[in-house]
């Protein structure tokens, strides 16, 4: 007998009816909003950072099936504790919506983008 194989539900954000964008993350405790500047190999990349701080940043092994990134989006990264003007994480990858968002409230100011 034939199973049909499992399918998983793409994540949506969560949204009012006029389409506007209900719940973004932001920034908490040490974590910083970036833009990718370009991708080095080996799973890191140049994160121009909002503190205006250039950092390697690398996608951790829990999220790294779920992050994709490519040159130019918007990402949050959170800094090492040890070299952390040089090193971070990136946690999370906002949408098209999200950064719409977070530009109108003012997050993406210092980022110039």
């Amino acid at each position: 007998m034939y199973k049909k194989p499992r399918t998983f539900k793409k994540f949506k954000p969560q949204t009012q009816d006029s389409g506007e964008i209900v719940r973004v993350r932001t920034p908490r405790d040490k974590e910083v909003l970036g833009v990718i500047e370009s991708r080095l190999g080996f799973g890191k990349m140049h994160v121009l950072c909002a503190d205006k701080k250039m950092r390697i940043c690398r996608v951790p092994g829990k999220y790294r099936r779920r992050i994709w990134v490519r040159d130019g989006d918007i990402v949050l990264a959170v800094p090492w504790e040890f070299e952390g003007d040089k090193k971070g994480d990136i946690i999370y990858k906002y949408r098209k919506a999200q950064v719409d968002w977070l530009r109108n409230k003012g997050f993406l100011e210092a980022l110039d983008v």
